[in-house]
């Protein structure tokens, strides 16, 4: 069964049903991002990374089916060279279609399929680890995609959603991720997320890792907001032959049997609704992260980096646009990293 050719099927007869009917809504969306870092260690360069990013696509809408494209395009200057040549970056982003049936007022069941992310830690840098790769902190938005099928149930307060995602055409790589969602009436907010790479071991040779995460998000006033998440991770510890021809390393170096790593951050978010300081700001948070051991994932002898690591990120938003600034923490506390960002929204 070649999983991909399947997808791409029901993808292009999802957009088709989008095209032609009658009862929902198609609009254009584009913005433009501008994004610059800068690492105060970093002497060699004036600027430590920097882009200048287009997303643009259409969104349609309706009772019964949703449905998203999107092109991320970066200009041949930022990392797209071929044989010598630069060529403009063209990505595949987004690209989606979701069936929707309500079942009665209590139930509603979805079925979605694409190319689609996931980031429900709303932190500014850290957070969603049931996908992240720890090695690599988050920067406001991150791309953790999947390309996947996903069956999602309604019921009351809870949203599950359970995908099966590929990372090749014939689904012999890829991962299981179950996600439950939970809005309460009063201002709490609660998710827990499991993922484990189970289809990767049923025509390889390969070790489970599983990850667990749960995050919560409580507003004890209009304006402050406490969050956090915690997870565990954990890969089997069990003697596989590594040199058949079918074996498939983990996805990062750090997941070794029997090695469990718990990672957990705790996050404050101040937004004043009015007066003079939502003129001055729309968001500012403060975040902590704690790993503990964090060299073992860099797999360096010599200590290097710190188990905590922080963040101040200031956010406001101008009409159509964001404007996000952030200082944090690298590989040790005292190393101080600076980020700006720009999100002019075009339609």
């Amino acid at each position: 069964m070649n999983f991909n050719k399947i997808a791409k099927i029901l993808l292009m007869t999802g957009m088709a049903a989008m095209a032609f009917a009658a009862d929902g809504d198609f609009a254009l969306k584009g913005n433009v991002q501008t994004q610059v870092t800068k690492s105060i260690a970093d002497e060699d360069n004036n600027l430590s990374s920097g882009w200048i990013r287009a997303n643009v696509g259409g969104q349609y809408k309706s009772e019964n089916l949703d449905g998203t494209i999107m092109l991320r395009i970066f200009a041949p200057e930022f990392g797209n060279k071929i044989d010598g040549k630069y060529y403009d970056k063209i990505l595949a982003d987004l690209y989606w279609v979701n069936y929707k049936w309500t079942l009665n007022d209590n139930n509603k069941m979805n079925l979605k399929i694409g190319r689609w992310k996931t980031d429900w830690s709303q932190s500014t840098h850290f957070g969603t680890y049931v996908d992240k790769d720890l090695t690599k902190r988050g920067l406001w938005m991150r791309d953790y995609s999947h390309n996947a099928l996903e069956l999602g149930w309604i019921h009351g307060l809870s949203n599950l959603n359970l995908m099966v995602e590929t990372k090749d055409g014939n689904a012999n790589q890829g991962y299981v991720r179950v996600e439950e969602d939970m809005k309460f009436t009063f201002p709490l907010e609660m998710k827990v997320a499991y993922r484990s790479n189970a289809v990767d071991v049923i025509q390889n040779t390969s070790y489970l890792t599983h990850r667990i995460a749960a995050y919560a998000s409580y507003s004890f006033l209009p304006a402050l907001r406490v969050y956090g998440e915690y997870a565990c991770i954990y890969t089997q510890d069990d003697d596989l032959d590594t040199s058949v021809p079918n074996y498939i390393a983990p996805e990062s170096k750090y997941f070794e049997p029997g090695i469990y790593f718990q990672p957990f951050y705790l996050g404050l978010d101040f937004a004043p609704k009015a007066g003079v300081l939502n003129t001055l700001m729309s968001n500012l948070m403060v975040e902590w992260e704690y790993i503990n051991k964090r060299d073992n994932l860099y797999k360096v002898v010599n200590h290097t980096y710190d188990d905590w690591a922080w963040t101040v990120a200031w956010v406001k938003k101008v009409g159509a646009s964001k404007l996000q600034f952030s200082v944090y923490s690298e590989n040790e506390m005292s190393d101080v990293g600076l980020a700006f960002r720009l999100t002019s929204t075009i339609k």
